[in-house]
């Protein structure tokens, strides 16, 4: 099975004899953080810093890491969480999906001006939904990850992620 068809972070795909591939690592996971930390933190130019800020803390610690406590994405995303939190405690103010007006799009400058306009519609409903949602938010749509993922991560039950999930984008709809 090629990382591409596979789950993401098992731990398996990125192996090679006993050693830990982190070339493929980086290739699978560093662009589902990136998008993480746009989603969180907005058009920030500290994105790619925060990214990297991930991805050397986990090469540290990687001899901590225990594949019977979490998945490998699981452990590389509760890091990413940390230097995510660390920064914001830097900044104390920010403003989450901002980033998500910069993606560049293919279409007309029609198209270009209407999904800008939609999506800064959308990153100021956003701004108004509680810290735990906006988190939940950034790692389902952001980071592309499966609820039990988020569960793992953020010590919810799956059942309660995709509740929580579903009635923000339910209010979300509704405000639109």
């Amino acid at each position: 099975m090629t990382p591409e068809h596979a789950a993401p972070g098992r731990l398996t795909e990125f192996m090679e004899t006993n050693e830990l591939n982190w070339d493929a690592v980086y290739a699978r996971e560093a662009p589902r953080i990136y998008n993480y930390f746009r989603f969180r933190l907005g058009g920030e130019s500290d994105v790619e810093e925060l990214t990297a800020r991930t991805f050397e803390h986990a090469w540290r610690s990687r001899a901590r890491y225990r594949r019977d406590l979490a998945a490998f994405a699981t452990w590389l995303f509760k890091i990413a969480q940390n230097v995510g939190t660390d920064y914001l405690r830097g900044r104390r103010t920010h403003l989450p999906i901002d980033a998500a007006l910069e993606v560049w799009a293919e279409g007309t400058p029609q198209q270009d001006a209407e999904r800008g306009s939609d999506l800064a519609r959308l990153a100021l409903l956003c701004e108004a939904l509680p810290e735990r949602e906006r988190e939940l938010v950034a790692l389902k749509y952001g980071a592309v990850m499966n609820n039990r993922m988020i569960a793992e991560l953020t010590g919810l039950s799956e059942s309660n992620v995709g509740t929580i999930l579903h009635r923000v984008v339910q209010a979300l709809r509704e405000q639109w």
